[in-house]
């Protein structure tokens, strides 16, 4: 599937129908969700780097591109990969490796470290650096933290997001916006809004009311996932009780 099948995804969706699209963190569960018919998918950044051992953030480059191919070659659906910051990668080799793995689209953030914000026209340069050398190859979904690391300001988050769609950002992220400000950055930010969901069917359905164009659980599935198999082998322990069998009721 191509980049222009995912991005016309995005493109022209009634109110109250956003792009729903889950995020597996391996092969397996990328599979489950095609499977369902979700039309693409988007790798979590933290749920690829819990499945191989890492913490959020400390995942080689080289271990999330592997992971990200890997995912893309078991489905064939379109895949969007979360790589951060773009691990320090020069435009032209970040969007070398992203094509190299198979994905269709980016998110980008503008945090450092996962602490501090970068400044907002530096980082808009960079992604008009990136938009240069992918030209329309991939889908840039450019991440916005003023909620997460920042003052928490919705005029901050909207003028930092109009510099990146300015730059040649596909879509806007900003995570963490509480529900109470997306009609402010529904009405300040042109084109496709991305909002992070629960992985449940209230708060899917809360944000397509609230305008979000595209929908997205960073990690939440995977720790869905994990924590189901959490209560399993609890059941399933040595000395757990076990429920009677047919013939004992």
């Amino acid at each position: 599937m191509t980049t222009a099948t995912f991005r016309a995804l995005h493109q022209d969706r009634a109110a109250g129908d956003p792009l729903v699209l889950p995020g597996p963190w391996d092969a397996a569960s990328a599979r489950v969700f095609a499977d369902a018919g979700f039309p693409a998918l988007a790798t979590p950044s933290a749920g690829i780097a819990a499945s191989l051992g890492y913490e959020d953030g400390s995942t080689p480059p080289d271990e999330m591109f592997a992971a990200v191919a890997r995912i893309v070659r078991a489905v064939s659906v379109p895949v969007s990969a979360d790589v951060e910051g773009g691990y320090g990668l020069a435009p032209g080799e970040l969007v070398g490796r992203l094509l190299e793995a198979g994905a269709v689209g980016c998110n980008l953030e503008d945090s450092e470290e996962h602490a501090t914000l970068k400044d907002p026209r530096r980082h808009a340069d960079w992604l008009a650096a990136v938009r240069a050398e992918a030209g329309d190859a991939l889908f840039i979904n450019a991440r916005v933290d003023t909620f997460l690391f920042g003052t928490g300001d919705p005029a901050d988050a909207v003028a930092r997001a109009r510099l990146y769609v300015a730059a040649g950002a596909d879509c806007v992220y900003p995570l963490m916006a509480p529900p109470e400000v997306f009609p402010v950055l529904r009405e300040g930010i042109e084109g496709p809004l991305n909002m992070a969901a629960r992985p449940d069917e209230e708060s899917v359905a809360e944000l397509a009311r609230l305008g979000a164009t595209r929908i997205t659980f960073g990690p939440g599935m995977q720790r869905h996932a994990v924590g189901a198999t959490g209560e399993l082998a609890a059941r399933l322990r040595p000395g757990h009780p076990r429920p009677p069998t047919s013939g004992q009721l």
